[in-house]
């Protein structure tokens, strides 16, 4: 009784601060992480200024360029996806009598205009999980395998997870051309990458999804000619920025193309390339899943599937 009453009287950390604590460690950007756990950075920063004056320690070296963590970061970072993943476990044996679904999507795609798949994802029953939105395909495969997650939306099938999860195609996302529009190209109503071969291609790094950069990249290779590729920033609004200044193109989910800004446009890619260049949007589940709360929800999000 004596420790549970100094449990109970003592200041401790959030669970939401632990959470927001770890976004940003995994992330070391706070915007990124703020996009990951759907919140803007001022109630981010609060929440991790708030932990570290309950912990009385420096948990982050900022500077203008660089967020890092500090020793005594680096070792909560161990303690607390510990104490998180126990809290998880216990949820998950914890009894309810409604069935919640934890459903993990992409942040690759705005299924908020992906107008099928949003009509099933509303009919379902999704519980408001900070760790479940915007994530990359490749760390909702990693939560589904923890059985952090039941079912996930990810662009394109993801590699190494082959004995766990198995996958069903749902939908085959178009790729647009984001360019400048003062590029003579740009009066086409469907481009080709030969079209704009004078211009950079903002790329990003294999890292973030194995899958459809080798299917893009096995495209490029094939191409009669050399396909210049630069890094693309971290936020997006800035590469449209670049590229409305004249300085690149980038090949975009159709659903993500909603920012407008003078010297932007978008086109569609010509017949032959959007069949090569798109992403594929798979339901994934585990492969020994028997509950059928989650399996009809991946049987409605495929219900559109004609052919793979």
């Amino acid at each position: 009784m004596a420790i549970a009453e100094n449990l109970i009287s003592n200041n401790l950390p959030s669970v939401k601060q632990l959470q927001c604590f770890l976004a940003v460690a995994h992330e070391l950007n706070f915007r990124r992480a703020a996009e990951r756990l759907r919140m803007t950075q001022p109630p981010l920063t609060r929440q991790i200024k708030c932990l570290e004056a309950v912990l009385e320690i420096q948990l982050f070296s900022r500077s203008t360029h660089e967020v890092s963590l500090t020793e005594a970061g680096r070792e909560l970072v161990i303690r607390a996806e510990k104490l998180l993943q126990e809290l998880s476990e216990m949820k998950m044996v914890a009894p309810s009598s409604k069935k919640i679904l934890r459903i993990g999507l992409t942040r690759t795609l705005n299924f908020e205009l992906i107008e099928s798949i949003n009509e099933q994802l509303n009919k379902l029953d999704v519980s408001n999980d900070v760790e479940t939105p915007n994530l990359t395909s490749a760390q909702l495969l990693h939560c589904l395998s923890k059985n952090t997650l039941d079912l996930v939306l990810t662009g394109e099938k993801g590699t190494g997870h082959e004995n766990i999860v198995q996958f069903r195609w749902v939908y085959r996302e178009p790729l647009l051309m984001a360019m400048p529009a003062m590029h003579p190209a740009s009066l086409k109503e469907k481009v080709s990458l030969e079209d704009i071969r004078d211009l950079p291609l903002f790329w990003f790094a294999r890292s973030a999804n194995p899958a459809f950069y080798d299917k893009c990249e096995s495209y490029f290779d094939r191409l009669r000619f050399p396909l210049k590729r630069v890094k693309e920033p971290d936020d997006s609004l800035v590469m449209l920025t670049h590229i409305a200044r004249g300085k690149g193109v980038a090949l975009m989910p159709q659903s993500k193309c909603t920012f407008n800004q003078e010297g932007l446009c978008y086109r569609e890619l010509t017949d032959h390339e959007s069949s090569k260049l798109n992403i594929d949007v798979y339901a994934a589940t585990r492969l020994n899943e028997k509950r059928e709360n989650i399996l009809n929800a991946q049987d409605a999000l495929c219900r559109n599937n004609l052919s793979e």
